[in-house]
């Protein structure tokens, strides 16, 4: 043979050679089964608590939505689906979510607002801003009901900060808790109070961290005032607004204390929502079926409203 003669090349991929696989010892083979009893003697715990407190009331909520029941009789009683068709008939229901929805729209879209707006200005460096932070954050530390006996006193049209308030333009104070057209706002003005240091805090920490070279770039391309923060600070605030938004329905459709101490769920049903009306038709009225109709409706809206945010999220929550 020549020595020019070329040995053959392989044409293709070549199959990377696979690593020798270690031989599962004894030794080893005990410690994956440690391994295994020890993850499942920490998850259980968990697993169980879970299921305990949050599925099966979720389900027995459910099967009691079905049943006829007073707490008093010593068995529930089925009738289908009799409380759902009284529920939905009733223009009490109408009212009910109609007060729901404004309540929350309100009280999550003007805290992520006012929020954005103080947190905004807590990020500058101004004097007293630390005292300012804590000032800001101190409502959200008080309990739904000192809110709430806080707001009435506050409210009150002879001795409250409202009146003085109104008298400043030469207005009479409503009667904010105990008049259909004013108990809602009432509710709605105290709920927000307290949480809106919460969103305040979320967005001041999130301003801090955001990339400061990201700015600088947009400047030197002639960004300024509401362009820098219509199209950077908000597409980069866009996961905490999320966040905020979907913790902020999901509290506010919980929202209770605050109405147990500020208004009652009155005057009639003019600041009762559905969480409210949970309560009402089981410890108030002892209607177990139709108050466990009403929270299963609840638990309904917040699923599709969760699912929606969802979606929503990759069209308009940037990460990067």
């Amino acid at each position: 043979m020549s020595a020019l003669t070329k040995a053959p090349i392989a044409v293709g991929k070549s199959k990377a050679a696979k690593p020798p696989q270690r031989p599962v010892t004894p030794e080893r083979r005990r410690s994956n089964r440690r391994e295994a009893i020890l993850f499942l003697v920490l998850i259980l715990p968990n697993i169980a608590a879970i299921v305990v407190f949050s599925y099966y009331p979720t389900a027995y909520n459910f099967i009691l939505s079905f049943m006829d029941w007073d707490l008093v009789a010593p068995f529930p009683e089925w009738v289908g689906l009799e409380n759902y068709q009284r529920m939905f008939a009733s223009p009490r229901f109408a009212e009910v979510l109609a007060n729901t929805l404004l309540f929350t729209l309100v009280a999550v879209g003007g805290t992520l607002v006012l929020g954005l707006g103080v947190g905004q200005l807590l990020a500058q460096r101004l004097k007293f801003s630390g005292f300012a932070r804590t000032m800001a954050f101190a409502p959200h530390m008080l309990p739904g009901a000192a809110v709430g006996v806080l707001w009435l006193f506050m409210f009150d049209p002879t001795y409250g900060l409202s009146r003085w308030l109104f008298n400043m333009v030469g207005l009479d104070s409503p009667n904010w808790t105990t008049t259909s057209d004013w108990s809602l706002w009432a509710v709605i003005i105290a709920y927000s109070w307290q949480r809106l240091g919460f969103v305040t805090i979320i967005y001041y920490t999130a301003i801090q961290d955001l990339p400061q070279d990201v700015y600088e770039a947009a400047e030197l391309d002639g960004a300024r005032g509401r362009k820098l923060f219509w199209y950077i600070t908000r597409p980069l605030l866009s996961p905490v607004t999320f966040f905020l938004s979907v913790t902020g329905i999901i509290s506010a459709a919980q929202a209770f204390d605050i109405i147990a101490t500020l208004t009652d769920g009155g005057p009639g049903s003019s600041s009762t929502t559905l969480n409210w009306m949970v309560y009402e038709e089981a410890f108030k009225k002892f209607d177990v079926g139709t108050s466990a109709a009403a929270a299963t409706v609840l638990f309904l809206i917040l699923l599709v409203v969760t699912l929606i945010q969802a979606r929503a999220q990759g069209r308009q929550v940037h990460y990067s």
